[in-house]
């Protein structure tokens, strides 16, 4: 129980600390970079913590109530008790194993959404044998769909899927959409996407967590967008057509990498033709609430039900303010 809040605040922390560094950065600067780094960290932090800098509850208890002689136990506050948070942890079993269902289902989400990625894939394929569809349009290789896409899939091998209206589109347009689907190829999108997803898969009960890769979809359409409009022109043209690209598609099922990514036309569309510049107090403002969200994140144990090793008696009495003697 306190692993799961301790990880989860620790996410949530860091990745506070991702949205106020994409706020500083200039708006045509990458920005999938930031949660490559927030992500791994979120990982990597609190395993180490978890063995190198931890905090016993109920030593801290222990070792107050020893300060206090004439502490009344029975006028005080269930939680304050180290015997409270003892029985705490018997609920550990039942959440492990919501913990593995949860996991599991994901997984069977996970292998049922790739089956049917491979069968859209297949139908495409069939499609363009009895129909002749082009193979190959304003230089990008495509699998024509009936109304799935625009979209990247595949992990090793990207494959681009365009719906059949796509083709209609006036040539301009119809190369804006293209290259985004390329550039998400070419950076292998898909993949990045799919080692972090892992994180959610394996401690699907971290909110921090689905949000940070939620970020991370975000960042990389931001990113798709920016190259794409650095190579072929206008963003106000290329901010009209996810707009009507949008009202097109909505029928169909979303795949991510997508020319529309999930949920994320707004802030996309904001950030290539509305974008505010900071104001002056945030230029300080911003910068210092990160460097402390990371303080707090560095000197912050990781909480354990039970007894620290020796070599962690340092820090339990330094953040409990008490000596063992």
């Amino acid at each position: 129980m306190l692993c799961i809040v301790y990880v989860t605040l620790v996410g949530a922390f860091l990745g506070v600390v991702g949205v106020l560094i994409e706020r500083l950065i200039p708006p045509r600067w990458p920005r999938r970079w930031i949660w490559c780094v927030i992500l791994p960290l979120s990982v990597f932090l609190p395993g180490y913590n978890r063995f190198h800098h931890n905090w016993s509850v109920t030593e801290a208890l222990q070792q107050t109530q020893g300060t206090s002689a004439t502490v009344d136990t029975h006028s005080q506050l269930a939680i304050l008790t180290p015997s409270w948070w003892e029985h705490l942890e018997t609920y550990n079993r039942p959440i492990n194993i919501i913990w593995q269902l949860a996991s599991g289902l994901l997984i069977v989400w996970g292998v049922a959404n790739a089956i049917r990625v491979w069968d859209i894939v297949s139908d495409a394929r069939r499609g363009r044998r009895e129909s002749n569809s082009p193979e190959i349009v304003d230089g990008v290789q495509v699998l024509v769909t009936s109304q799935v896409g625009p979209a990247t899939v595949g992990l090793l091998r990207s494959k681009v899927l365009v719906p059949r209206w796509v083709l209609t589109l006036p040539g301009m347009q119809r190369r804006y959409v293209l290259r985004h689907e390329e550039e998400h190829r070419r950076a292998h999108d898909a993949l990045l996407l799919f080692v972090a997803s892992l994180w959610v898969i394996l401690t699907p009960w971290n909110l921090a967590a689905w949000w940070q890769v939620r970020r991370l979809s975000l960042a990389v359409e931001m990113d798709c967008d920016n190259r794409v409009v650095n190579a072929l022109g206008d963003a106000q043209t290329y901010g009209s057509l996810l707009l009507t690209v949008a009202q097109a598609s909505s029928r169909g099922p979303r795949l991510q990498p997508a020319f529309l990514g999930i949920g994320s036309l707004e802030r996309r569309l904001t950030q290539l033709v509305a974008y505010q510049p900071l104001r002056r107090f945030q230029q300080f403002l911003l910068p210092a609430l990160a460097v402390i969200l990371l303080s707090v994140v560095a000197w912050m144990p990781h909480p354990v039900a039970g007894p620290c090793s020796d070599t962690h008696v340092a820090t339990t009495s330094a953040v409990t303010g008490t000596h063992q003697r």
